[in-house]
C-alpha cells in the first residue's frame, strides 16, 4: 500500500500534522480554572480535540450555564493564542518532508480539521505548510467531526471516490468520519487518542511516528 493507491490524501491537523494535542488539552484545563468551571479530566480534555466547539463543551462541561461556557471559550482562546503566537505549535519531525513529497506526487493533499478557518489559516502561515495543501475544510464551515461532511465535500471538490481517498488522523473522530464517508483510514498514535481508539473497519494501519507513516505512504524503490 502507498499514496499512489489514492487520488486524495486528507490529514487531520492538531495531533497529526502539528504537535499541539498536549497544549490544547492544557489550555482547556487552564481555561476551566480561569472561568470558574469544573475542571475536566485530562483524558476528557484530550478526547474532545478535533470535535466542533459545541460538542467539545458539552462533553467537558455538561450542564454548565451558557455564561460559564462562554467564559471557558474566551479564556481558552486567550491562552491558546498567546502560546501559539510564541511558536509553541510546530510540525512533527518528518512531517514537512513527507508532505512536500505528497504535495508533488500527483495526488490531492488536503486538511480536515476541528480548527476554525482563522485558526488553520494562522497556522498555515506560522508553520509554513500552507502552500503544500491543495484544499481544506474546517469545523466552522460545515458539520464537524465525526460527521462525514468534511470528507464528502473534499471528495466532491477533488472529483474523488471514497475508494480512492485516504484519511489520516489521531482520534476516533477522524476514524469515525472516514468510516461514515466510506474512505480508508490510517491512524497515528502520537496524538490525542490512544491506539485502541484508532482501530476499526476502515483502518489500514497505525503509525507510531512520521518515519513509519512515510514508509507506509511512499512506494518502495
Amino acid at each position: 500500500m502507498s499514496a499512489t493507491h489514492f487520488d486524495l490524501v486528507v490529514f487531520d491537523w492538531d495531533g497529526t500534522v502539528v504537535d499541539s494535542a498536549g497544549l490544547i488539552a492544557q489550555c482547556i484545563l487552564d481555561a476551566a480554572d480561569a472561568a470558574g468551571a469544573p475542571r475536566p479530566s485530562l483524558e476528557s480534555a484530550r478526547h474532545v480535540i478535533g470535535l466542533g466547539l459545541d460538542d467539545a463543551l458539552a462533553y467537558c462541561f455538561p450542564g454548565q450555564p451558557r455564561e460559564v461556557l462562554q467564559g471557558v471559550v474566551e479564556h481558552y482562546k486567550r491562552l491558546f493564542l498567546s502560546r501559539d503566537a510564541h511558536g509553541e505549535v510546530q510540525p512533527f519531525h518528518g512531517a514537512r518532508e513527507l508532505l512536500a513529497w505528497l504535495s508533488g506526487c500527483g495526488a490531492g493533499l488536503a486538511v480536515a480539521t476541528g480548527k476554525s478557518r482563522a485558526g488553520l489559516a494562522r497556522q498555515f502561515v506560522t508553520t509554513g505548510l500552507g502552500p503544500l495543501f491543495h484544499g481544506s475544510r474546517c469545523a466552522d464551515e460545515t458539520h464537524p467531526k465525526p460527521h462525514p461532511a468534511m470528507l464528502l465535500e473534499l471528495m466532491d471538490e477533488f472529483g474523488c471516490t471514497p475508494d480512492r481517498t485516504l484519511m489520516i488522523g489521531d482520534t476516533s473522530h477522524d476514524r469515525g468520519m472516514a468510516e461514515s464517508a466510506g474512505t480508508a483510514f490510517v491512524g497515528v498514535t502520537f496524538g490525542a487518542h490512544p491506539v485502541d481508539a484508532l482501530h476499526g473497519p476502515a483502518t489500514l494501519h497505525c503509525c507510531d511516528d512520521w518515519t513509519e507513516l512515510a514508509g507506509f505512504l511512499r512506494p518502495p524503490p
